[in-house]
């Protein structure tokens, strides 16, 4: 796979927790849920999670370093 310039530039740019909010459970849900939104640069990655906003938030930074860690090529722990 060829990496062209704009790739490499992306590459750059870490992945970063923009929002955590609270949401209207979605149909055929319970309890409390909330929206994240996750940006690398220009590009987000949106998604809905069940729970406090404490254990979605944990959530959202763990999944956000670990799409830090394959972007910057994940070392042997």
């Amino acid at each position: 796979m060829k990496v062209t310039g704009a790739t490499e530039a992306l590459l750059e740019v870490p992945f970063v927790r923009r929002s955590v909010t609270p949401i209207a459970a979605p149909e055929g849900g319970e309890g409390v849920w909330h929206k994240y939104v996750i940006a690398q640069g220009d590009n987000h990655i949106t998604g809905l999670r069940a729970g406090s906003l404490a254990e979605v938030t944990r959530h959202v930074d763990e999944m956000t370093d670990r799409l830090n860690e394959r972007r910057n090529g994940k070392k042997s722990r």
